[in-house]
């Protein structure tokens, strides 16, 4: 595995060696042992979605104690992942990071805690596989506007034709969003 560093403190790309043959492919999607970067981590929990091209999911997270590391890759079709940093003392608080995951590349994203999450699916459906570090925790899920115009997130489709949900479109700005991170 090539682990690649981000000038975020530790948010990690994470591509995998792929075996290809006539058969099709093969390829390690997790070992903890070839992940020194994330050696603390156990993760707990999986989730997966399955979203049409257009939907935005997030941006999503959860206040510490319950604040969750997650490894994400797509198992079917192509997004644009997208996170902010929430960690007040990080040299990239408040910015945000994107990067496009699909299932030919097989890259995967490891975001650590106290960062904002979220996606939009650029192919015609995704499925898109993340584990946690931690359950999840209704009393302390939080988010912040997926258009926030000061993260003027470039989603890569037309917003005004995305699919997003009730609950997203009223999330607070990131000036405004509950947050208790430390870096």
């Amino acid at each position: 595995m090539e682990i690649i560093k981000t000038e975020f403190p530790g948010l990690l790309i994470i591509k995998p060696k792929v075996f290809e043959d006539a058969r099709g492919y093969f390829f390690e999607s997790y070992n903890k042992n070839k992940l020194p970067e994330i050696e603390n981590i156990e993760f707990i929990q999986d989730n997966q979605s399955k979203s049409v091209y257009g939907t935005i999911r997030g941006l999503h997270y959860q206040l510490e104690p319950y604040a969750q590391s997650k490894l994400i890759r797509v198992l079917d079709g192509k997004i644009l992942d997208v996170v902010v940093d929430l960690r007040e003392k990080s040299p990239t608080y408040g910015k945000q990071f994107s990067i496009e995951l699909s299932c030919n590349e097989k890259k995967q994203l490891f975001v650590p805690k106290g960062f904002a999450h979220g996606f939009s699916v650029l192919s015609e459906t995704a499925t898109v596989l993340y584990k946690t570090d931690q359950f999840y925790s209704p009393e302390s899920e939080r988010g912040i506007n997926f258009n926030d115009p000061n993260l003027a997130i470039d989603w890569k489709i037309k917003i005004e034709e995305g699919t997003i949900s009730s609950k997203d479109k009223v999330l607070p700005l990131l000036k405004e969003a509950e947050k208790n991170f430390k870096l």
